[in-house]
């Protein structure tokens, strides 16, 4: 399992086109990405169990249709609110929509 991104200083952030409110810059948030290479893992088990089985603010499927090309979790001290959504591309703009 490899974290592919977590805390971002604000430069790298602006340079990647990440959110400007982008849980990364305060160190809440990483992608996780299971390795491409047979590991006998995928990233739709990684999302499924973080949704059954631990507390977090946002946990996002990361585009594709039956695996998730990564995973996005994040982690508040304090209220965290559950929020399972999945990206994708929609007339080259990235759209969030709620799965639960």
């Amino acid at each position: 399992m490899r974290v592919t991104s977590g805390l971002r200083v604000p430069d790298l952030n602006t340079a990647i086109g990440g959110s400007k409110s982008s849980q990364h810059c305060k160190g809440e948030a990483a992608d996780i990405n299971l390795c491409a290479n047979g590991c006998g893992g995928k990233n739709s088990d990684v999302f499924n169990y973080i949704k059954e089985s631990l507390t977090f603010d946002q946990l996002i499927w990361e585009f594709g249709d039956s695996c998730p090309a990564w995973v996005h979790v994040s982690y508040k001290y304090g209220h965290n609110r559950g929020q399972v959504l999945k990206a994708s591309k929609k007339n080259g703009r990235t759209v969030y929509t709620k799965l639960s």
